[in-house]
């Protein structure tokens, strides 16, 4: 049983990546609260809780090991486990029960999983009581792995339902079945309670995060989530923001708490505390499922992941500060953390901390030599230390705290430090600093996001630049900055500094009262901007006449597409399925993107129209859909429509996979009047070579590009002329013919 412990500890730290955030809906005949006698159901093994419960007493003395809370089956139950049974609207389902006799629990891991778009998936508890889900095509991943969270019951059932035409697409095999066994069967620690939570109950000396010591720390504690990874509440670890403010979702945990191939199937949870000080449950569905490593280094025992989606916005996460300094300057310390997979508790070392190593392997460390209010157990591990400014020093490496009863055992504990994991390592992957200060500003000391754990006094802040359109008819336009008040003291002057495409800098210097928190809009002087791509950036400096205390936030920019010279407007128009969120577009000139999108479009989004500002010229409309199924037609009919200012259809269409391209040509609208002549020319649009039939002998002939630059001139010499263009850049162009006072303008297009 050593060996299968060993072996059930190393997959609970080894699986892949999908994000477990669900999609809405409900089970089929949710309202029927009982389990269909068409479902097939497998029972598992029984477990052995005498072999569990010796392995446990063992286990749980060390906290860098996690804390088991489930017994996980291997098994392989795939579709073939279960038929499709047709019901209405033209669809399919698909139901498959498993029971785990005498479970608190059960959860599930899936593997080579696989949902085409007309496909979703629910997993629900046999009491009708809760589910999971619904789980879609937008929780595929690279690595086709999907591991959930928890439900609460012994018998659970799961349920795929699609449209006939994709349900033979669906794949995924049922590769780990998890009996929870604790913490109703057991209890590791002398006093039992047992529904202190359902992942694992922790010692009584603990103190719960929403008590009123854990008031100031009310920020800082939606950062931190706990990791679940098979059958494990494996670890603790925390959200952290990065010098862009970007709210990139980076997650910071313990070196120990990796294996290879681990990271891609840990559950984390978020936000699963009790709503006061004495409570005993708290919510268990806020949850993201895998991550990809990005670093990590057993010389400070850190550990670096990006979770496989952004938490939404509904689970109010914070992004947490942190000092690199490696100062020893930290007098009093605080840790957040899971201890024994339980609900979030908070504890508090009132004296400064030493520096030094500790374990093995060794890793050097910050060192609370005795917590003064609260411990950690195994499952803190990987959990936040925070120093007096509410910044994270570092990571739970282990240690020898714990509680004795009702209060704390006089030990302490040892975490990696931070400043050693910033730039210690050689490279990327062996170090913080490439991934959280993206843009190597050296900055050392960043603050939380989007709530900043310390106020800085003075902090003027760049915040947005707004009244540039992205496609701009002509030569000028007339930004608004948006200047806010981060810091604490009232704002009463800066200077704002602003460029159009890095040349020479301007300057407003500005007045005002701005308290903290608020903004006023600056407008900018009409800014001149050149044909084609253009930056604006604006820059604020000297708040009240002093160095500003977070340089983080001064600066801000915004990008723009001038058309200055003959301009053409037309009109993109789409109608879209329904999944909006998958369709963009870009108009495209010789491989270059002119103007775009920016990005796909939000969901539920029904139809756009918009307009472009192009000059003549020849261009390619590509649309593209992120799922490659196009916007038309199993989800809804949607079409595309490119036009110009006389309704002529310059692209059109819907039914297309990945993308579409299609070229068009612009001649141009009040470019220059083309007079009516006999002369015809051919090919056009062109590429090395024209032709002119009918023009006059002894003509002078001129070509123009749309500047008004005569770039080729010859003299015709017949009726019939051939003229070299193999010079001429891909553009519009005018031909003009010459001759005795008369005037003839043809248009030209020139496309290699």
């Amino acid at each position: 049983m050593i060996k299968k412990l060993l072996s059930v500890f190393a997959f609970s730290f080894a699986l892949a990546a999908t994000a477990q955030v669900s999609f809405g809906g409900f089970p089929y005949n949710w309202e029927d609260k009982h389990v269909s006698s068409q479902i097939p159901i497998t029972t598992m093994p029984a477990i052995d809780m005498e072999a569990l419960a010796a392995e446990d007493a063992v286990v749980d003395q060390y906290k860098e090991a996690p804390y088991r809370f489930g017994f996980e089956h291997e098994t392989a139950f795939g579709l073939n486990q279960a038929s499709w049974r047709a019901i209405e609207n033209n669809k399919s389902i698909w139901q498959f029960g498993i029971e785990c006799t005498g479970a608190r629990t059960i959860n599930l891991v899936f593997e080579d999983f696989y949902l085409p778009k007309g496909a979703e998936m629910f997993i629900w508890s046999a009491d009708r009581e809760e589910f999971l889900g619904s789980f879609n095509h937008k929780n595929n991943q690279e690595y086709r792995v999907l591991a959930t969270s928890i439900l609460q019951h012994d018998k659970i059932v799961v349920e795929v339902q699609a449209n006939n035409a994709v349900k033979d697409q669906v794949s995924f095999v049922i590769s780990m079945v998890v009996h929870g066994y604790r913490p109703v069967l057991m209890n590791h620690f002398a006093e039992f309670d047992a529904e202190r939570g359902p992942y694992g109950t922790s010692g009584a000396c603990n103190n719960n995060i929403n008590c009123p010591e854990g008031a100031p720390w009310q920020v800082e504690k939606r950062a931190v989530a706990l990791i679940l990874s098979g059958g494990s509440a494996s670890c603790t670890g925390a959200l952290v923001n990065n010098t862009a403010n970007d709210g990139t979702p980076y997650f910071l945990t313990a070196n120990h708490c990796y294996s290879a191939g681990a990271t891609p199937s840990w559950v984390f949870v978020f936000n699963h505390e009790t709503a006061g000080c004495t409570g005993t449950t708290g919510p268990t569905n806020q949850t993201i499922s895998g991550c990809t490593l990005k670093a990590k280094n057993a010389g400070s025992d850190f550990c670096l992941v990006q979770l496989s989606s952004t938490p939404p916005a509904s689970y109010n996460v914070q992004y947490a500060g942190w000092d690199a300094s490696d100062a020893a300057t930290v007098t009093s310390a605080t840790g957040i953390h899971h201890p024994s997979g339980d609900l979030k508790k908070i504890s508090f070392e009132n004296n400064a901390l030493t520096q030094g190593t500790w374990g093995n392997p060794v890793a050097t460390v910050w060192n609370v030599l005795q917590w003064d209010n609260g411990i950690t157990e195994p499952g803190s591990s990987g959990s936040p230390l925070f120093d007096q400014n509410h910044r994270i020093i570092g990571q739970l490496f282990g240690g020898g705290s714990a509680c004795n009863g009702s209060v704390e055992n006089g030990q302490g504990d040892s975490y990696g430090r931070f400043g050693i994991s910033w730039n210690t390592g050689t490279t990327a992957a062996t170090r913080l600093k490439d991934w959280l200060d993206p843009a190597n500003t050296g900055n050392l000391i960043v603050d939380g996001y989007p709530t900043g754990a310390v106020v800085a006094q003075l902090d003027a802040s760049a915040s947005s630049i707004t009244g540039v359109p992205s496609n701009i008819c002509g030569s000028t336009v007339s930004p608004v900055f948006s200047l806010m008040n981060n810091g604490a003291t009232t704002l009463t002057s800066c200077t704002i500094q602003f460029t159009v495409n890095g040349g020479a800098i301007q300057t407003i210097n500005w007045t005002g009262s701005l308290a903290q928190y608020a903004s006023a809009n600056v407008n900018l002087p009409a800014l001149t901007l050149t044909n084609g791509a253009n930056n604006i950036s604006v820059t604020v400096l000297n708040p009240n006449g002093s160095t500003d205390e977070n340089a983080n936030n001064n600066s801000v920019s915004i990008s723009c597409n001038a058309v200055v010279g003959p301009t053409v407007t037309i009109t993109v128009d789409i109608t879209f399925d329904q999944y909006s969120e998958e369709t963009s577009w870009e108009i495209q000139q010789n491989g270059v993107v002119i103007t775009s999108s920016n990005g796909v479009y939000p969901a539920a989004t029904t139809s756009t129209s918009e307009s472009v500002c192009l000059a003549p010229g020849c261009y390619d409309f590509v649309i593209n859909d992120v799922y490659g199924d196009g916007i038309c037609c199993a989800y809804g009919n949607g079409t595309y429509a490119v036009s110009d200012a006389s309704g002529t259809s310059l692209a059109a269409g819907g039914t297309f996979t990945n993308s579409e391209t299609t070229n068009f040509c612009l001649t141009g609208s009040g470019v220059e009047s083309m007079t009516e002549t006999a002369v015809t020319l051919y090919p056009n649009p062109a590429q090395n070579e024209i032709q002119l039939i009918g023009a006059l002998a002894n003509s002078s002939l001129y070509i123009v590009d749309v500047a008004g630059n005569v770039v080729v001139s010859t003299k015709t010499m017949s009726a019939n002329v051939k003229v070299d263009t193999s010079s001429l850049a891909n553009g519009y162009y005018i031909v003009k013919l010459v001759s005795a006072g008369k005037v003839d303008s043809l248009p030209l297009i020139i496309k290699k």
